[in-house]
């Protein structure tokens, strides 16, 4: 069993090694560059020199795609724009050597869940045919959701999996506020057949209809996420509270123990 543990976030382009050279001497291999507000590496040079010092420290790299993504649009500029920017992540992170662009797939809006899932299922099958003849690297990982009125219930994105051939980023804390329970060995057993399996956790507030906010991880839920780990798989595991460097230092605390 290889588990890697890291935080989202690898700050501006100009802090971008200076960050993962202190993440490599506090144990991480593993970070997540964030660009749920935009893609902010933008020129070639910079991803290409950033990823070789990645991968010359150990630290796997992956990527958080914006958030303005949603390939179940009644407009299609709005699906055209999403495209774009799952594909711009992904042209990025083949230069940075990134191993899984991570993004949230999209809304029902009032479409019958049905019709979503196939809507979805499409756009993705369409980017994995451009991710293949521009040959970028990362590979697709549609990220289970927090919210009931948004797509990205485990089975969906199983789904996705199953009929699309993309990859899939597990969130622990959004299946919590989904599902009101972690669903460790049900959700572990649905991706048995997968050796490589890209983890999000952290603490989470929420309501009945799913995710507040992400918060602090207490000690008691990082014992469980990682008592619950499965042997025999090569694991990321991201946190994404709102301290992640100090969460994964804990993590990594636990796991020695």
């Amino acid at each position: 069993m290889t588990i890697r543990f890291g935080p989202a976030g690898l700050g501006g382009v100009k802090q971008a090694i200076s960050n993962l050279e202190r993440y490599h001497k506090l144990g991480f291999k593993a970070c997540e560059v964030a660009f749920g507000r935009g893609v902010y590496i933008k020129n070639n040079s910079d991803a290409k020199r950033i990823g070789k010092a990645a991968k010359k420290l150990g630290i796997r790299l992956s990527i958080h795609a914006p958030y303005w993504v949603n390939l179940n649009s009644h407009d299609k500029e709005v699906t055209k724009k999403s495209k774009e920017r799952i594909l711009r992540s992904c042209e990025i992170g083949t230069y940075l050597g990134a191993y899984r662009v991570v993004f949230h797939p999209g809304y029902y809006n009032k479409i019958s869940r049905e019709e979503t899932y196939e809507n979805i299922k499409r756009e993705i099958l369409d980017i994995k045919k451009t991710i293949k003849e521009k040959k970028y690297t990362p590979k697709l990982a549609p990220e289970t959701t927090g919210k009931i009125n948004v797509f990205g219930s485990v089975d969906e994105i199983k789904k996705l999996v199953d009929e699309t051939g993309c990859e899939f980023c597990i969130d622990f804390a959004h299946i919590l506020a989904r599902e009101k329970d972690y669903k460790f060995k049900e959700v572990f057993e649905k991706f048995k057949e997968h050796d490589k399996i890209h983890v999000h956790f952290s603490g989470i507030t929420y309501s009945e209809k799913g995710e507040i906010s992400h918060k602090k991880t207490s000690e008691e839920e990082l014992k469980k996420l990682i008592s619950n780990l499965p042997k025999n798989k090569e694991i990321n595991v991201i946190n994404e509270s709102p301290d992640s460097v100090e969460d994964s230092i804990l993590s990594l605390k636990i796991y020695r123990r």
